[in-house]
């Protein structure tokens, strides 16, 4: 440790020597300066640089300059000075402003060179260089700053428009409103600070305003809004802390006197109102305008009636404060057409005493006692019912024409007029005596059904009453009307039973299910269980609390046992008049465990039965298709007769026969005897008419250009046939051919015949020579001859 305080030691006095030890001039030490030398020469002398701390040598004192100077030349503020002795030297200046606004020259001169305004910028920061003749930094950053004082050349100025509020009556030295004017200047000076005062004025005596804070306050308690409502104050501001040489800046305040009540209301005038009878209760009769010199907000009016009649008509305030005299209960005019009252209005004053004290001693308190008469005028009214609401009650099933009570209303009017009841609803059980009002039940009643009933019965006027208002008919009124059903124990008790089941192993008095009971009827009943007829197997156990258990009379019982159990349990409620049931309770036999869990059950027969509509649809079905079956066969019969007619007309050949197998062709004559056809060409049979002479055929025979006649051949009636068929359709224009039932959807390419449509085809005047069918074989012989005959030929013999 010893050794390195040592070589620490060392190593602080080296770095010591290699400083120089620089002495102010102006620090007032004694001692030696060495001679400073420029810190050039040192680098080029010592073969390793050395460090060197200066002291900054600028000498100036703060520079300030005077604002709004006007500079048509530049004029000197300041001049830059150094302690360095240099002999040739020169100064730059750097920073905001220069050249625009300051400059420097070569002696270090400041100089200013346009007018400056503290309000615009107050400061400037510039940075000095010092450079010797050879153009060496011989100082650096000197930084100074340049202040531009204030003047007084900046006005206050009041901002905005003030207005302000008080209120009447108030208190002295309340706040109405604070003024402030802002001056430019500088705050700090005179030149910015501002003073307040009240031009002389009659608004003088009412306020004041404070001399710096610029808040106006009111200075009497007799503001009076009904008086002057609005005062304007002038307000002057002036700097230099309110000294004749400041500057002076006015504005006007507009001061609002706020309203109070503080002003007794009253009345403006007597009332007389007429007011028909059927005005209804809670409706307004009419309004009782007040006097109240206050504001509709501030006015606190309170209405009461100090005579009788305040439980016949009641007041309240409206929403402008006036009084509203309302109708609490019905009028009738009849009774009574006129009532005189008066009504009494306070107030509820802000300020005592009241501002028109004066005045009410003489007319407020005189007026604040309102007398009011009411006329009730005369008006057609609709029947009164004795009762709004009718409750009628009726035991269930009550014989018809049973009267429930009298439902009555009558005529207001002093005419009287005759009145007539009926019930609005239809389809009710009730009628009502047009004259009399008796309500009386049309059919019985059923309280399971509905218990209560309600409608609404009318009673109106008769017509031609003077002053109806309903055109033809006379003016009704409507009351609801209440029927009560009471119960009567007209139902018998219904069996409530769980799943009865009896076991093989069960034995005797074993419990196997218990019973139960209800009733529709409303009544408490008293449940008793009974066999209704004996069993040899089961009995039953009442409990004596409306519920019973299934006995075991006598068992065992075995699955293989076709028998079907059954008890049958009488029910009785115990009511007035006493009513019972009998109910067949079915009972399963199981097969059980010890625990009388079953594993299997015989179904027990059930007796089916099918319901009158299920019965009804089943004899609509039948009955539909007995139709249906009925409809087809009569088609098929009229089928068959139209079939056995168009047979008997003889046009077979227009028949569509379908044929599912193909014949042999001419060639097989033992597939087919054709034998018949040769006949008919042999003996002419089928041709020969009535008289068993030799006749032509009855169809035409296709003729043939005579130059191209053939040798006739054997026609029969189809060959005639289709002969006819085929002149048919060549000499009718107007119908179609007779072949175009037949589809041809393809023709055979590789035929020599070509196409076999007739509709090119002709039998007479045509230039066609059917001889090359001779030529085609024995298969197309039938057609040559059809087409190679003579037009005289019609037979021709083999």
């Amino acid at each position: 440790m010893a050794w390195l305080q040592v070589q620490t030691a060392r190593l602080l006095l080296t770095l010591a020597l290699q400083f120089y030890v620089i002495v102010a001039p102006d620090a007032g030490l004694s001692g030696v300066v060495p001679e400073r030398r420029n810190s050039v020469d040192i680098v080029k002398k010592e073969s390793h640089p050395v460090l060197v701390r200066q002291k900054r040598a600028w000498v100036w004192n703060s520079i300030s300059v005077t604002e709004e100077r006007e500079a048509p030349i530049p004029y000197k503020i300041k001049q830059l000075r150094s302690d360095q002795k240099v002999a040739v030297r020169t100064f730059t200046i750097e920073g905001e402003g220069v050249n625009q606004t300051f400059i420097v020259d070569n002696k270090g001169n400041l100089y200013v060179k346009e007018r400056l305004d503290r309000e615009k910028k107050a400061w400037y920061h510039l940075t000095a260089k010092m450079y010797d003749g050879n153009g060496l930094l011989i100082e650096d950053a000197g930084e100074f700053d340049i202040e531009v004082t204030d003047i007084n050349d900046n006005c206050p100025v009041f901002q905005e428009e003030y207005k302000g509020s008080v209120m009447e009556r108030t208190n002295i030295k309340d706040t109405v409103v604070q003024v402030k004017a802002t001056d430019a200047d500088d705050p700090n000076t005179d030149n910015g600070q501002v003073r307040y005062s009240l031009l002389n004025g009659r608004t003088s005596d009412l306020f004041e305003i404070n001399y710096e804070t610029g808040v106006i306050t009111s200075k009497v308690s007799s503001l009076d809004r009904e008086t002057k409502s609005q005062y304007v104050v002038v307000v002057r501001a002036q700097d230099m802390k309110g000294r004749e040489s400041g500057c002076i800046a006015t504005t006007s305040v507009a001061i609002t006197i706020t309203d109070a009540n503080d002003n007794i209301a009253s009345f403006t005038k007597k009332y007389e109102i007429s007011v028909p009878e059927n005005l209804k209760v809670n409706e307004k009769i009419g309004i009782l305008e007040l006097i109240d010199l206050d504001e509709d907000e501030n006015k606190q009016p309170i209405f009461s009636i100090p005579s009788g009649n305040g439980n016949v008509f009641s007041t309240k305030p409206s929403k402008d404060n006036n009084c509203i005299l309302v109708l609490k209960q019905a009028l009738d005019y009849e009774s009574r057409n006129n009532y005189t009252f008066t009504v009494k209005v306070d107030e509820r004053l802000q300020f005592s005493p009241a501002e028109n004290l004066n005045i009410a001693n003489t007319t407020a308190q005189k007026h604040n006692m309102l007398q009011v008469t009411i006329k009730v005028t005369d008006v057609d009214e609709p029947p009164i019912f004795t009762h709004s609401i009718y409750n009628f009650s009726i035991p269930e099933e009550q014989m018809e024409k049973t009267i429930l009570g009298r439902i009555q209303a009558r005529d207001p009017d002093g005419v009287r007029k005759r009145i007539e009841y009926s019930i609005l609803e239809t389809g009710l059980p009730f009628r009502i005596d047009s004259t009399l009002g008796q309500l009386s039940v049309l059919r019985r009643l059923d309280r399971e059904a509905e218990e209560q009933h309600m409608f609404k019965v009318k009673a109106q006027e008769e017509n031609g009453g003077e002053g109806c208002s309903t055109g033809e008919n006379g003016l009704a009124s409507f009351a609801d009307v209440f029927v009560t059903v009471l119960d009567v124990n007209d139902n018998p008790p219904e069996l409530i039973a769980n799943d009865i089941f009896v076991c093989e192993n069960d034995v005797r008095n074993t419990v196997i299910g218990n019973l139960g009971a209800s009733d529709k009827d409303d009544q408490a009943a008293s449940f008793t269980f009974s066999l209704a007829l004996p069993s040899s197997n089961f009995s039953i156990r009442d409990h004596g609390n409306n519920t019973a258990a299934l006995l075991v009379k006598e068992g065992p019982f075995n699955l293989e046992d076709s028998s079907d159990y059954s008890v049958e349990v009488r029910i009785s409620d115990g009511g007035q008049p006493l009513m019972s049931s009998i109910t067949k309770l079915q009972i399963k036999l199981c097969q059980c465990d010890a625990k009388r869990v079953f594993s299997r059950c015989k179904a027990s027969m059930q007796r089916m039965g099918v319901s009158v509509h299920a019965l009804i649809a089943i004899l609509l079905c039948i009955l539909t298709i007995l139709v249906i079956v009925i409809l087809f066969v009569m088609r098929k019969h009229y089928q068959k007769d139209s079939l056995a007619s168009m047979k008997n007309n003889g046009e077979i050949h227009e028949q569509l026969v379908t044929y599912d197998e193909e014949g042999g062709g001419e060639m097989d004559t033992n597939g087919y005897d054709v034998s018949i056809l040769t006949s008919a060409c042999n003996d002419s049979s089928l041709l020969r008419h009535p008289d068993r002479r030799s006749h032509p055929s009855m169809y035409a025979m296709v003729q043939k250009p005579h130059h191209l006649s053939q040798p006739t051949a054997c026609k029969g009636d189809m060959a005639a046939m289709i002969d006819m068929k085929k002149d048919e359709a060549d000499h009718d224009r107007d119908g179609v051919p007779y072949d175009t039932l037949h589809i041809y959807g393809y023709e055979g390419p590789e035929s020599l015949a070509a196409s076999l449509s007739s509709l090119d085809s002709s039998s007479s005047g045509s230039n066609l020579d059917y001889d090359f069918l001779n030529d085609w074989g024995p298969r197309f012989k039938a057609l040559a001859e059809l087409y190679g005959v003579d037009g005289t030929d019609y037979y021709h013999q083999y």
